[in-house]
């Protein structure tokens, strides 16, 4: 079933007519007591005048910017109705004997139905404790921005839209997290997507999924993303210890790298120059002294040689 956008009348053309049809039940009562005993006719006119106002009456409804009105007639879907104002529609759409399920529970007997809103709407998940592709546990949340752009399959394909969407977005994230990793592994060669180091990539992953698992309800996703992304605290203490390692391995990994480079550099200079001429064995001692002071943690002493280069 489609959505089929539908036009009713001004509530302000018809609002007239209904104080017409209401002022002349007294009009109608007071002739028939000025002229004697009512007759049969008269009778049958101020009744057929209260039920006209009361068809008339109940047909009014009005309806705020970025919202709708499904119209249902006998249990046909009739239209929607997304323009904002005053209307008039057949009351018979409007008003439901019985109970109609929406996305907030059942209506009461008799009451406005099918309203629903147009309006962006943020959906914040829970936070979820799932396991990553590597079974490590994780805590993950999520918002996502949606909104209602086919108010009949929100209505009518699925029981709850607003639950359906709780559901479907809680079950996308538990999915989303476990075909990825959390972090880059220590014995990948090639970068690969993580939910921490690729996060524009997972929203976009997160919203593809969220939109084809949503359209069902008729509903579009604005935005998706990752709001909390952490190790579970089980084991939050030894990934940290992990983190601060590869830290730590990567920052003395830049030093070696610099210290070689000037190592390499100091000796082409002074080859170049022709400063000194050293063997093997001296540069050998240079290379190892450089290294010492450069790649060392404290502050180097060194011991100054105030004789030959041999002694």
């Amino acid at each position: 079933m489609q959505e089929r956008q539908v036009e009713r009348l001004s509530g302000w053309i018809v609002l007239p007519v209904t104080i017409v049809v209401w002022l002349l039940v007294p009009a109608i009562i007071f002739y028939a007591k000025k002229h004697g005993q009512p007759g049969f006719l008269l009778v049958l006119t101020i009744i057929c005048n209260v039920l006209l106002g009361i068809f008339l009456s109940n047909g009014f409804f009005t309806l705020q910017p970025n919202e709708a009105r499904v119209l249902i007639l006998f249990g046909k879907y009739v239209g929607t109705i997304k323009k904002d104002g005053f209307h008039w529609a057949n009351p018979f759409t409007v008003i439901r004997c019985g109970c109609v399920p929406t996305s907030r529970g059942n209506i009461p007997f008799g009451t406005n139905k099918y309203r629903v809103s147009l309006r962006a709407r943020n959906f914040q998940t829970d936070m979820l404790k799932v396991n990553d592709q590597r079974g490590n546990p994780i805590e993950i949340g999520a918002v996502v921005v949606w909104q209602v752009a086919d108010t009949v399959k929100a209505l009518f394909d699925v029981d709850d839209y607003e639950q359906y969407i709780k559901v479907q977005s809680e079950t996308a994230i538990r999915h989303l997290a476990n075909i990825y990793p959390y972090d880059q592994g220590d014995d990948n060669e090639e970068a690969e997507l993580t939910l921490r180091g690729s996060s524009e990539t997972i929203n976009n992953a997160l919203k593809s999924e969220l939109e084809t698992r949503l359209s069902k309800a008729g509903v579009v996703v604005a935005e998706a993303r990752l709001t909390h992304l952490a190790y579970a605290p089980e084991i939050a203490g030894v990934m940290l210890r992990r983190q601060q390692a590869e830290a730590i391995i990567a920052a003395r990994k830049k030093i070696v790298h610099g210290a070689v480079s000037m190592v390499e550099m100091a000796l082409s200079e002074l080859s170049a120059k022709e400063i000194v001429k050293l063997d093997e064995e001296h540069k050998a001692t240079m290379v190892g002294n450089l290294l010492v002071v450069l790649c060392g943690e404290g502050q180097s002493e060194p011991v100054i040689n105030v004789g030959t280069l041999y002694r």
